[in-house]
Formats: structure tokens, sequence, C-alpha cells
């Protein structure tokens, strides 16, 4: 079982006959839900593996004031919590005024952390409370989630009957950045785990899952094979990127990975944040100014401003600053500050000019001529961001908005779960993904003078020879991966039978991002090298007579044990197995470090 509606859905019910024939005819039926845990909002979509054509996102969000399902109408909720003492406040329920915690998915990854942008430097936000204040980010990030999780289903108990729900199987998706490393992964599903969102949990990329819906929402006659596609997912606080290239169109469209995912924080939070830094240089010393005032105003920015700036420097835009004394020279006059289109460019254009950056890059990156750059979230609406990235690429690549592009990436992992579990609903797949990071192991190789000069050596008394330990790399960089297809490489122990049945194999796994394309590093100790991962298979239940014995060079009694790796990527997951005489062991301990 994989996890059901919690509280009042025990199967307790006086009429059990009844109950297990419902659950005998449900029993191919599950409840699928898609959560786009994302850096400043979140949503949630849902849909019956029975009406996969069905497919719901949740609007209804609870606020400060109403407590219940519909305090707030809206396509997505803020990442946010407040505490206090017991209370944990989320989303809408977290009002401007006040310290909040904000940003916190991001401490599940270090190597993504806020401070790596220099906008996140320049313009942090005056009520978010620091990385760890009064609670970790996984307890943060627990805490959000089991929130969501809640409300979700409180809402499906409103929305479908009370005998389907008893008795339906609920599986959760919930996605990540591009850029999010493999222990961050891990993390994201522990905490996913630990919001009660069951065992069986999917993750997939932000704009794998983008693509998916925003390429299935195109025209399919405007598509071809070998088009490439630029997505570009531009949210609140992240902006990632990744590109496809179609290599078929029926019997569903199938796209593979052209370069690989890019990302950085320079989403349209930043834009706020510039927003109210210049507030207050501009009226900051007004007699009347205060905490209200900016409340106020960038209501007004985030609503109305944002989405109508166009870029025109003639376009004039009117702020409330209610209460603010008259000051002519600084253009504000009863209660209103009015801003002319030049001032609103020179607030976005750093963010803008970042994104253009991470598009041209990623363009460049593909080494292919691209078709279109796709943008979806709520930044990639925007039509000055639109419009400043058509400027800045080659006027052959079209620059698009496909229909709902603030909810395209839970839209997308929706369609992909009802894809894994039915197949048949499959509409777009991604028949290969690029490899984000050298994979690989240490070995021992035979010792070459020349390859492996000033590097030390030993003598290994089983094959009577000089070894060195180098790398061996089973997936590099930039190779195609599949979800289809498993990788596998074989390896070999050797160890003198005279110090006992080993009741364990243990294989480190080690990666390099290799930033700067360099090439996979030869050694453990060189480059970026680090610990992946460590698989066990526990081999105590094989009798010491059934393990291979060999004659060393040294004329000893060797245990002799050939096994495989097995590695098989997904959108934005790993898994490892070990295989020992056809024996896959699924159960491996994996360490991440």
């Amino acid at each position: 079982m994989v996890g059901y509606l919690d509280q009042n859905f025990r199967m307790d019910s006086p009429n059990a006959e009844m109950e297990k024939m419902a659950l005998e005819e449900n029993a191919d039926r599950k409840l699928l839900i898609a959560v786009d845990f994302g850096t400043t909002f979140s949503g949630v979509a849902w849909a019956q593996t029975r009406r996969p054509d069905v497919q719901t996102i949740i609007i209804q969000w609870p606020d400060s004031t109403s407590g219940g399902l519909e305090g707030i109408s809206s396509d997505k909720v803020p990442t946010e919590l407040r505490y206090h003492g017991d209370d944990c406040q989320w989303g809408f329920q977290v009002d401007d005024l006040g310290p909040r915690h904000q940003w916190f998915k991001l401490d599940l990854d270090p190597n993504q952390s806020r401070g790596v942008s220099d906008l996140s430097r320049q313009y942090p936000d005056q009520h978010a409370l620091p990385p760890g204040y009064n609670a970790s980010g996984e307890k943060l990030c627990t805490d959000y989630l089991t929130a969501l999780r809640k409300h979700t289903e409180e809402v499906l108990k409103h929305k479908l009957p009370q005998s389907i729900l008893k008795s339906t199987p609920i599986e959760y998706i919930i996605t990540v950045p591009a850029v999010w490393s493999d222990s961050a992964q891990a993390k994201t599903r522990s905490c996913a785990e630990a919001a009660g969102m069951g065992k069986q949990l999917m993750i997939i990329s932000e704009p794998e899952a983008a693509a998916i819906y925003a390429l299935h929402a195109m025209d399919p006659h405007s598509i071809k094979i070998g088009d490439t596609f630029v997505l570009c997912d531009a949210g609140g606080g992240t902006v990632d990127l990744i590109s496809y290239t179609v290599s078929a169109l029926k019997p569903i469209l199938q796209v593979e990975e052209a370069a690989t995912g890019t990302g950085r924080l320079c989403g349209s939070t930043f834009l706020n944040r510039i927003f109210n830094k210049y507030l207050v240089d501009k009226l900051g010393l007004n007699e009347e100014w205060d905490e209200e005032v900016v409340e106020d105003a960038m209501k007004r920015f985030e609503l109305v401003t944002k989405k109508a700036f166009r870029g025109s420097p003639t376009e004039e835009f009117v702020i409330p600053v209610p209460g603010l004394a008259d000051d002519p020279p600084q253009g504000v006059r009863r209660g209103k500050f009015r801003m002319t289109g030049a001032e609103v460019t020179n607030i976005f254009e750093p963010v803008v000019q970042e994104v253009v950056t991470l598009v041209r890059g990623q363009i460049a990156a593909t080494n292919k001529t691209v078709k279109a750059v796709l943008l979806v979230g709520g930044f990639g609406q925007n039509a000055y961001l639109r419009e400043t990235i058509r400027a800045a690429i080659d006027p052959g690549i079209e620059v698009m908005q496909p229909p709902n592009g603030w909810t395209a990436v839970v839209r997308g992992a929706l369609m992909k779960g009802l894809s894994q579990l039915e197949p048949t609903t499959a509409r777009v797949k991604v028949a290969s993904r690029s490899a984000r990071k050298h994979y690989g192991t240490e070995r021992m190789a035979k010792y070459d003078a020349v390859k492996h000069a000033k590097r030390p050596n030993y003598w290994d008394a089983y094959d009577g020879e000089y070894k060195v330990n180098d790398m061996d790399w089973f997936i590099r960089k930039g190779d195609p991966v599949t979800e289809d297809r498993s990788f596998k490489r074989q390896y070999h122990k050797v160890w003198p039978v005279a110090e006992g049945h080993n009741k364990a194999v243990t294989q480190d796994l080690l990666v390099s991002q290799d930033l700067y394309n360099a090439g996979a590093p030869m050694y453990k100790d060189s480059g970026d090298v680090k610990y992946l991962a460590r698989l066990t298979a526990d081999l105590s239940c094989i009798p010491a007579n059934d393990l291979a014995q060999k004659t060393g060079k040294d004329g000893r009694q060797y245990y002799s044990v050939h096994y495989d790796i097995e590695m098989t990527y997904y959108s934005a997951h790993t898994k490892y197995s070990m295989v020992y005489k056809n024996v896959k062991y699924d159960s491996v301990t994996v360490e991440y470090v």
C-alpha cells in the first residue's frame, strides 16, 4: 500500500461487506496527486487513473481569517511558513507583515544555496528569517509539505465520494529543480515521506515536467522530427532551463535532451525586492512612511505593474502610497506615486538580463538550430521578459508562451505520473537525457609506467603484477541515458580464503561535476571527484562453499566474486542495484555524502 487518506478514512465502517466490495471494484484504481514544490509558490493537481482525462488543479487555499478551504482562490499557494508557538501558519495564512520563513526549499541543497546569486546578495528580503533560524531546512520543508498534503486531502473529501476515497490508494509526485544534486533529491524524498506522501513517491525535474505539458499543448502540425526547443521555466525564485530535440512523432511525441539543464536564482521575486529598495530610497524620508505604505505599494506592483509592463518608456504606473504627505518633486500627490516606464525598466533590467544570459547559454549548449524558446512559470508569462529575450537571440528563433504557463510544471508532472501508471495515456515521452555528471568507481588497474607516471603502485599477489588505483567512469557527462535501459558494469573482488567468508561486498560510487568540461579525472584525488553513495550486497545467506575459489599467482586460495552494478537514471533520481549470480539486490544501502 502506498498511502490512503487519513483521519476519518479507516476501514471501521459497520457495513464491512459493502466496503470489501468497493475495495475489489477499485483494485486497479489509483488517485495520483502531483505537487509542484516551488521556491516561492507551490501548486497541486490530481487525477484518477480510471479518468486520466480529468485533471484538476487545486485552487482553494486557507487564509489568515477564514480558516477553511475557501479563503483564497489561486492556482498556487505561497511557499512560506510562520510559527506561533506550536501553531504553524502556512501559505496565504502568512501575511506580509512580520518575519516568516521563505526559500527554505533551497536549504535542502547547499550547492544551490541562496547565496550563489548576486541578486540574492544585493536584494535580500527584509522579512525573511535567516536559514536555520529556529528550524532546520528539512523540518521547514516537512512541515510545509505536511500542511499541503493535509489541505489537499481535505479538499478531496469534498470532490470525491467517501466510498472511493476509502478504497483508493494514493500516490504522490513531487518536482525538483533541474540542477538539484543527488543528495538534495534524497532529502526531498525524505521530507515528502515524513510529510505522509508515501514510500512510492515519484520525483521528476521541474523543467522536464513543464516541457511535457508545453509540448503537449502545442499544435502537433507545427512540430517536426529534428526540431529543437529550449524550455525556460521562469518562476518566483529560480529560473530553470532544459532543451529537447524531437525524435519521433508517432505513436506519441518523443524527445531527447539536447543539452543538460541549467538554472539560477533570478526569478520574479527579485523584481519585488528591487522595487522595495527603490521605494525606500525614493520615499523613505517622508515623515509618514511606515510598513503599511510599503504593503499597499507592493501589492499594486505585484498584481498590476509587473504584469502590465510592456517595456515602453512612455508607460506610466500609479502606485498607492496612502498617508504620505504630498511631495511633488518625488511624484507623490494625494496618496499616489507615479512611476514612468523608464523607472520600471531599471527595476526589471538586472533580473531580466540574468535570464537572457541563461537562455543564450542554453541555446549555445544545444549545438543545434533551435526552433523556439518556450517560456513557462509565473515570470515566464511576463511580456517584457518575452520581448527582451526575443530581441537578444537569433530572429529565426520563436519565443512562445504556452497556455497555463504558471501551472505547466504541476500539470506536466501529473501527466508524467499518469503515463507511468497507465502507459496508454502517455502523450509526450522523454526518450533519453544527457548525463549531468561523470559517474563511476575506483578500480585496481594494471600499472602502466607511461599512463600512470608518478602514481603510487603496489604489488597484487593474486594477479602477480603491480597495480594502481584509478577511476572507471561508467557514465560520462553528456552521455545519453534512458529510463528504458539500465547501465551495467562488471566488477571483480578477491580475498584470501584464509580471511574467511566476507558477509558483504561493498562498492563506492563516485561523481564528478566537471564544471569546466575538462574531461573525467583519471584519479579519485584529482579534479572535483566526490563520494556519491555506497552500495552493499549482503552475501551472508550464501554458504562459503558456494563462493567460487581461485588459485592466485602466489599459489594461495582466494574467494573470487564477480558482480554487476546496475544503474537506472530517471527524471530526477537514480536507482542503483548490485547483481550477483543473476540475483538483483534492490535493497542495497545507499549512503549519500
